[in-house]
């Protein structure tokens, strides 16, 4: 089965946005550092999975970066990368996809994640899950998170969407790596261990 990997910007009380979905958090640390970082870690998969809000966000966000002409290098580097990238977003109302090299994944998202996992030709390394708040966390209650990569931001938000709230199995995780950046952001890598009975 090919794993799947959620890769999310938190906050250090748990949330993943504020209460209005606001990232100015997330933006004001992230720095070219761990923009390659991520770029390594998209390599090392063959499909990114989206939930349908921030598959829209990023569509208009990144396709956008390739025609700016202010764009950094790395910005362009990394747009370019992630545009030509098989994506796939989990949606059960979007009907045409709005971004190159996309599919649209509909039904029920137990049903939807056994065929991902699948290997098929091709397509045998891992899923990579990036942002995608509402999706995650249905993905963690469902049990089928193999490895978080969580991007920890110095900062205390005191309200917002909190990452960890469906009641779900206990699960234990081991450590990894772990990685600080210059702006003060630690990338944590949890394996998640069997699910205990």
């Amino acid at each position: 089965m090919r794993k799947v990997i959620v890769s999310m910007n938190i906050t250090l009380d748990g949330y993943y946005s504020g209460l209005n979905c606001e990232l100015d958090w997330h933006f004001e640390r992230w720095s070219r550092g761990m923009g390659a970082r991520l770029q390594q870690e998209l390599m090392q998969h063959d499909s990114v999975l989206l939930g349908r809000k921030t598959y829209q966000a990023m569509a208009r966000y990144w396709t956008a970066k390739q025609s700016d002409p202010f764009c950094s290098r790395e910005d362009f580097a990394f747009a370019a990368m992630l545009n030509g990238f098989p994506k796939a977003v989990f949606s059960n109302t979007l009907t045409e996809p709005e971004w190159r090299n996309s599919t649209i994944l509909p039904g029920r998202l137990k049903t939807v994640m056994n065929r991902l996992r699948k290997p098929v030709s091709g397509l045998h390394k891992g899923i990579l899950v990036l942002g995608s708040g509402q999706l995650v966390t249905e993905l963690i209650r469902l049990g089928l998170v193999d490895e978080y990569q969580l991007w920890m931001h110095p900062i205390l938000l005191g309200k917002g969407k909190p990452l960890f709230t469906a009641p779900h199995t206990k699960r234990p995780l081991e450590l990894v790596q772990s990685e600080v950046f210059s702006s003060g952001v630690v990338l944590l890598r949890y394996q998640a261990q069997p699910l205990e009975k």
